[in-house]
């Protein structure tokens, strides 16, 4: 299948593209290049530089490739930054959305698997969190988020396009060449190995929530298992459609994911208390049944194998991958 992969220079679209090179599909990566870096894209694929609002320089890059379909990764995610430029987030991630799915509609192109987030589900009335739960995002990143979702439903209603959309919980890890350089505020394993590694503490918000050790649980899944989950999804369109979460279905703590990060790099992580953080819901812990048995998606890895992959990422880009 020839694909292009919008935000395909990002930390978790270029992995997704490198796994779908070495499934045998041919590859276009679209991006801005504001946040994704350009070497992380991977060599075999086709790198065009555009924002995902430029309908006729999408559209163009989609009938020169002859594109079957779309991996549409391009947008804002980081919750904070969201708070502060509602507008922005608005923009990109719903103006964008609608965009890429027009250029679709004109080339031609009737595949898209979306990228979605946890953020949809807000503060869950339980854990795990099942697809059928209620949708009440908290804020403006999960709203622009189910806002995308809404469109391509339409789309899909009125026979535009098949679509997947994929609800990531924690991403986390490196995948040989690639890894996380740019870090949202939300990111603690490699916010945690850095901590490790120059000996600063790091803070972490909230010990008294009513877990087993007081801090926030969350599902935290390889970005290689992501990427699987990418290919499966594509290579089921259309027979098989609609939202699934991907996640452990399992949960770690802060502390232990700082127990974690301890034992793989060998170095103690030092870390100061603050006060929780407003919305931090106790505990996001993904049920992720729909997607063994719909995508036969299951994660093959651990955090420790994460943090190990990460850990391993940093010591070859101690400076990312400017540096």
């Amino acid at each position: 299948m020839r694909i292009l992969v919008t935000g395909g220079a990002g930390y978790i679209g270029s992995v997704i593209a490198a796994r779908l090179l070495q499934h045998g599909h041919s590859v276009t990566v679209y991006d801005d290049l504001t946040r994704g870096h350009r070497a992380a894209v991977p060599p075999a694929a086709t790198l065009v530089q555009g924002d995902v609002r430029d309908a006729a320089h999408l559209r163009e890059a989609l009938e020169r490739d002859a594109c079957e379909a779309v991996v549409h990764m391009a947008a804002l995610a980081e919750v904070a930054e969201s708070v502060l430029q509602p507008d922005r987030y608005r923009d990109v991630n719903v103006r964008g959305t609608a965009v890429v799915v027009a250029a679709a509609k004109a080339a031609g192109v009737g595949r898209l698997v979306f990228s979605s987030t946890a953020a949809v589900y807000g503060d869950p009335s339980r854990v795990p969190i099942e697809e059928g739960d209620t949708l009440s995002p908290t804020n403006p990143y999960g709203e622009t988020k189910l806002a995308g979702e809404r469109l391509l439903e339409r789309a899909r209603s009125a026979g535009d396009l098949a679509f997947t959309a994929l609800r990531y919980f924690n991403a986390c890890g490196a995948d040989g060449p690639r890894g996380e350089d740019h870090d949202p505020e939300s990111h603690l394993v490699p916010l945690a190995l850095r901590a490790a590694r120059d000996g600063a503490p790091m803070r972490v918000f909230g010990a008294d929530y009513p877990t087993a050790d007081g801090t926030c649980v969350r599902d935290y899944v390889h970005v290689a298992d992501l990427a699987d989950a990418h290919v499966a999804a594509l290579e089921a369109l259309p027979r098989v459609q609609g939202a699934f979460n991907l996640g452990t279905g399992g949960g770690a703590s802060v502390r232990e994911v700082l127990d974690t990060v301890a034992e793989v790099t060998g170095l103690a992580v030092r870390s100061d208390v603050a006060a929780r953080r407003a919305g931090d819901p106790p505990a996001l812990v993904a049920g992720n049944r729909r997607a063994e048995e719909h995508l036969g998606w299951k994660p093959q890895r651990t955090l420790a194998d994460a943090v190990r992959d990460s850990w391993a990422w940093m010591a070859a880009h101690p400076h990312g991958y400017e540096g």
